[in-house]
Parts: C-alpha cells; sequence; structure tokens
C-alpha cells in the first residue's frame, strides 16, 4: 500500500507540474484527462497531507501528557489525544478506500433493463415506478436519460423497458441496482384492501464503445415488421420495429419506440452490444459472473435483493441489512443514501480482500 501511495503521489507532484503548461489546453482530449486524473489524485494527496499534519499534533500532545507537571494541563492533552487519535483513524481509513485501484467500469455509462417478473398487472405498475425512480435520480446528478425500448400495458405499466443513462460514474452509482426487488402494498385495483407481493428484475450493464465489442455483420440476423402497441393495437402502418438476433450467443434484441427504422436499428445495435460486453466481462472475471447470476435470478418474489414495504413506509436491501423508513422519498429519487451505503459496503469488503491477500504474498 505504501508503494502505491509514493506512486500516485509523485505522479500528482508530476501532473502538477503538468497542468502549469499552457500548451496543455490547445489539446482538449489530453487536458480533460490530465485535469481527471490531477483532480483525483489531490483527494488523495490532500488526504495524506492531512494524516501527516494530525500525526504530528498527536505528537505534541503525547509529549504534553508525559512533560506536564499540571495535571488540569495533562488531563486536556489527553483529551486532545483521543480526538487527535480518532481524527487520525478516520483519515488513514479514507486513504485506505482511495488507494484501491477503481474498477475501470465505474465511469461507464450503462443500459438499464427493467422486467416484470411475479405479480402481473401489478408488477409492471412497479416496473414503471422503478423507472421513474432512476430517471429522478439521473436528474438530479445532471445525467442523460434516453429510452431504448418499451412494452407498456394497458394500466400504465411496463412489462419490459430498456433505457440508457449517461454521464459522470454513472455505472459506480448504479452497478448494485442489478437483482430482484420485491414490492409488498396494496394494488390500485384491490377492493378488499389485502397486501399483494410482486417482483421486478432489474439488469445494469456496462455500456460498451464500438471500438470494445466488434460485432460482424454475418453474425447478425434482422427483421423488420410493423410496431405493436398495448393490447395488439397497431401504432404505426410502416414496418419500422427492427429484431436482431446475434446468432453466436443467441441473444435477441427488439426496438419498436422510434418512428425509424434506422432510429430503432441503432438502439438495438447499442443494447445488443451492451449485452455483449457485459458477457465477456463476466466471462473475463468469474467473481462478476457469479454475482450476476446470484443478483439476477429469475424474477421470482422468493428471490430478492430488497423489498419495498408500502404500508410500513420501508425499505430493506437485504445485501447489507439496511432498512430506511423513507420509502416515499426514495421511490421520489432521493436514493443517495442507499446507494452510498451499497458504495461503501462494497469497498470495504473490497479493502478487506485487497488487505488478506497482501498478507498472503
Amino acid at each position: 500500500m505504501n508503494e502505491r501511495l509514493e506512486s500516485l503521489l509523485r505522479r500528482y507532484d508530476e501532473l502538477s507540474g503538468l497542468i502549469q503548461d499552457p500548451d496543455l489546453v490547445k489539446d482538449q482530449k489530453k487536458y480533460r484527462d490530465t485535469m481527471k486524473e490531477y483532480s483525483q489524485l489531490e483527494t488523495i494527496a490532500g488526504t495524506q497531507t492531512e494524516i501527516e499534519a494530525v500525526a504530528a499534533q498527536l505528537e505534541d500532545a503525547k509529549a504534553l501528557i508525559q512533560n506536564e507537571k499540571d495535571p488540569d494541563m495533562r488531563e486536556m492533552a489527553r483529551e486532545e489525544s483521543r480526538e487527535l487519535e480518532t481524527r487520525l483513524k478516520d483519515a488513514e481509513d479514507r486513504l485506505k478506500f482511495l488507494l484501491i485501484p477503481k474498477d475501470p467500469l465505474d465511469e461507464k455509462n450503462i443500459i438499464m433493463e427493467i422486467r416484470a417478473g411475479t405479480g402481473g398487472d401489478e408488477a409492471a405498475l412497479f416496473a414503471s415506478d422503478l423507472y421513474r425512480m432512476y430517471s429522478r435520480f439521473a436528474e438530479t446528478k445532471g445525467w442523460k436519460f434516453e429510452i431504448m425500448s418499451s412494452n407498456e400495458t394497458e394500466l400504465g405499466g411496463f412489462k419490459e423497458i430498456v433505457f440508457s443513462i449517461s454521464g459522470s460514474n454513472v455505472y459506480e452509482n448504479l452497478r448494485y441496482e442489478s437483482g430482484v426487488h420485491r414490492v409488498q402494498r396494496v394494488p390500485a385495483t384491490e377492493a378488499s384492501g389485502r397486501i399483494h407481493t410482486s417482483a421486478v428484475t432489474v439488469a445494469v450493464l456496462p455500456e460498451a464503445d464500438e471500438t470494445e465489442i466488434d460485432i460482424r455483420s454475418e453474425d447478425l440476423r434482422i427483421d423488420v415488421m410493423r410496431a405493436g402497441g398495448p393490447g395488439g393495437q397497431c401504432v404505426n402502418t410502416t414496418d419500422s420495429a427492427v429484431r436482431i438476433t446475434h446468432i453466436p450467443t443467441g441473444l435477441t434484441v427488439h426496438c419498436q419506440d422510434e418512428k425509424s427504422q434506422i432510429k430503432n436499428k441503432a438502439k438495438a445495435m447499442r443494447i445488443l452490444r451492451a449485452r455483449i460486453y457485459e458477457m465477456e466481462e463476466a466471462r473475463a472475471a468469474s467473481e462478476r459472473a457469479e454475482a450476476r447470476r446470484n443478483q439476477v435470478g429469475s424474477g421470482d418474489r422468493s428471490e430478492r435483493i430488497r423489498t419495498y414495504n408500502f404500508p410500513q413506509n420501508r425499505l430493506t436491501d437485504h445485501r447489507i441489512n439496511l432498512t430506511l423508513y423513507k420509502l416515499d422519498l426514495i421511490m421520489q429519487g432521493d436514493v443517495e443514501e442507499l446507494f452510498d451505503a451499497l458504495k461503501l459496503s462494497a469497498r470495504k469488503e473490497l479493502l478487506q480482500t485487497t488487505a488478506s491477500v497482501t498478507a498472503a504474498s
């Protein structure tokens, strides 16, 4: 860990000189990349400076405890020493987290897929609620949001909706949403007031650039057809809907939301590329593949990562044993506390794994 810290601090000093070069702004891409790296390393350097300053104050306080003859002054020094030890530990813990290598996928944009599972119309309505929750959170972050494909029910729910989100560190914030989301509430159509349990599956796919996934045209079967709407009604009278099948993997993507066949094909290709990219990533990292299989499941209500209990205004994430009694606010997009807790838990687990590997080597 010390070697990595020293290496990063040397790089920070190097970048501190580079950003003073007026010629750097002439290459906008290089300028953005340099400033982004500098900003990340500045946080590490600042934390290390804080650690050194607090450690020096702690040494002074300890020296005062040993040398001071006035009992009141010694007691004040002891109290200060305890506070400084707490501050030092907090700063050291923050630095440990910062030194964990970032997952290169964290900065990627995503394609999110929400599908109604067990529960019929009520599951479809909750799929619509989740879509609204994520879209409102995206708005608060200033992210760009685009529907790729949807299959709406007559009651206004979604059997399936696929959409993209692009912006800063999107995958880092939303990657832990993959899984089965269980909802407990009284449906609007339930006259007796009985609570129903339904389930919705969510999949979060890091979006791949065209250069990252090479899809050969001969590996594709492309079918065009007329788009259909709720209840089988015709949305338009032209063959604008597109279904693309990737023959080697058997993956199929259907898009019909746009009136243009070209636009539907472009969206379908983005979704297909993301699904293939996710498969390749899973193959390369067996632990990610196992996590995805465990999380996404089949859509049955018994396989769940999270429960939304509307009568009790309660949300429970079963992976980290977190319960929040503000479900009404969460469904409006107030999910920062939940997402931060999931990221923190993952970082702690990664830190423990890193420490175990270091100790064993």
